[in-house]
């Protein structure tokens, strides 16, 4: 069986953060090229390397065609050569030189999609929807993700400087200096009247046992017994797909979490929570999102929405349904293939559209970002159409198991300044709070 790892990561590639799974999935099928194929492959790069104003290596230009090839599918297929891979796997322990943004690209323009907490990129007051036109007065346009990453990235104490567009605002330019990004994917506090607030940043290796010792210490800060939970998945872009279904089932007792499918029928699988799973003994729940939460953030707050074991608040999510698999190729890179879908326990596809909250609740004028752009999965380019309900499988399976491509969706609201997440002045955590309190004084 090929070594393959699977994961639901955000529809970014982050510069604190570069998710992969840890899910074996089955062996992938074979497809041969035809030799008129490889004749003409073979061919341009013979006519390149003969031809071209200046020498190119081969490995150079097979790169580019890989990179080009995965690229063209879907936002989220890629291949990357082995610095990259390594790169990819070393960024599991979430500890090098960078700024601590997450980023995707528009129109061939990196986007900011959000500054993680505590970090170069938030402390400079960088936005969601910011784009990000140069690095160091060099134009970034066109320029392959990876490499702004690589640019970006850099010794501690070292500075950059990017150059910014927000909305119609005029450009302007934001010098950052590095610094080791480490930052706790998990954050909590206890609120009043025995409430907890957890937050989750991203969904890493270690997220999942952070969440629970976040909870004993909540448990016990409230006498043994919390009275009611805001779970904040607020600007978080994703990550590992077995962390959001343990984390998820640490909220429920048994039944189906979330659901994928894949063009081969070998690869459908469904993952359940824990019979008892539930560590918080029923009491409720609200769960926090916006246009920044993606991916895995989605599988959670689809089952605790599906499960009525959550109220959903918020604004919609991001939308991005599909499963990634990363393939490595023997010391030649690896694939980052779009493998699946994922469906949420009652059937419901979230891609392109995303989780609708329970409860509509924005951030106040006065606290979204100005001028900030969210936009949703189905506005990337080559971003697949919503299949529907699990009961339309067959009829897309029958048609080759391609998605068509996606609509374009209403906007997203800005989202809420990152500084404010968490804090007295969020409003949307206030919202959350007074529900549960409401909640709570009902007896329901």
């Amino acid at each position: 069986m090929r070594n393959t790892r699977l994961f639901a990561a955000g529809a970014v590639s982050a510069v604190a953060v570069v998710i992969l799974a840890l899910v074996a999935i089955g062996s992938i099928s074979r497809a041969v090229p035809s030799a008129n194929d490889l004749a003409l492959i073979n061919g341009v790069i013979d006519l390149v390397q003969r031809d071209y104003v200046h020498p190119v290596k081969s490995d150079q230009l097979t790169t580019d065609a890989l990179k080009g090839m995965l690229n063209r599918l879907d936002p989220h297929s890629d291949y990357m050569d082995e610095p990259e891979f390594k790169e990819s796997q070393a960024d599991i322990n979430g500890k090098f030189g960078g700024l601590g943004i997450q980023i995707s690209t528009q129109d061939g323009v990196p986007k900011v999609i959000s500054p993680i907490d505590d970090t170069p990129a938030s402390r400079a007051g960088l936005a969601g929807g910011d784009l990000i036109v140069a690095v160091d007065g060099q134009s970034t346009h066109g320029i392959d993700l990876q490499k702004v990453v690589r640019i970006l990235r850099g010794t501690p104490g070292t500075s950059v400087k990017l150059t910014i567009v927000r909305g119609t605002q005029p450009p302007f330019d934001v010098s950052l200096t590095r610094a080791i990004i480490e930052v706790p994917s998990v954050k909590s506090k206890l609120l009043s009247n025995g409430i907890g607030y957890v937050r989750v940043t991203e969904f890493g290796s270690d997220t999942a046992h952070d969440v629970r010792a976040a909870l004993d210490k909540l448990r016990q800060g409230a006498g043994g017994k919390l009275r009611g939970l805001v779970l904040d998945l607020r600007n978080d872009p994703g990550g590992l797909l077995n962390a959001a279904v343990e984390i998820a089932g640490d909220f429920l007792d048994g039944g189906t979490v979330v659901s994928i499918r894949g063009r081969h029928h070998s690869d459908d699988r469904a993952y359940s929570a824990p019979a008892k799973g539930d560590l918080i003994g029923g009491a409720p729940i609200a769960v926090l999102i916006n246009g920044a939460s993606a991916s895995a953030s989605e599988i959670v707050a689809g089952a605790l929405q599906d499960r009525h074991r959550a109220t959903v608040m918020g604004t919609p999510s991001f939308g991005k349904g599909s499963v990634q698999s990363v393939i490595p190729l023997n010391g030649h890179g690896a694939l980052r293939l779009t493998t699946a879908l994922y469906y949420t326990p009652a059937g419901r596809s979230i891609q392109g559209e995303g989780i609708t909250p329970d409860v509509v609740a924005e951030a106040p004028k006065d606290q979204q970002v100005a001028g900030a752009l969210m936009l949703s999965e189905s506005e990337l380019s080559g971003a697949f159409k919503n299949p529907g309900q699990l009961s339309g499988a067959a009829k897309q399976a029958n048609s080759g198991g391609v998605p068509a491509l996606a609509e374009k969706p209403a906007a997203h609201s800005p989202p809420i300044k990152a500084d404010l997440i968490g804090g007295d002045q969020d409003a949307q955590l206030k919202a959350a709070v007074a529900h549960l309190q409401a909640h709570m004084a009902g007896g329901n």
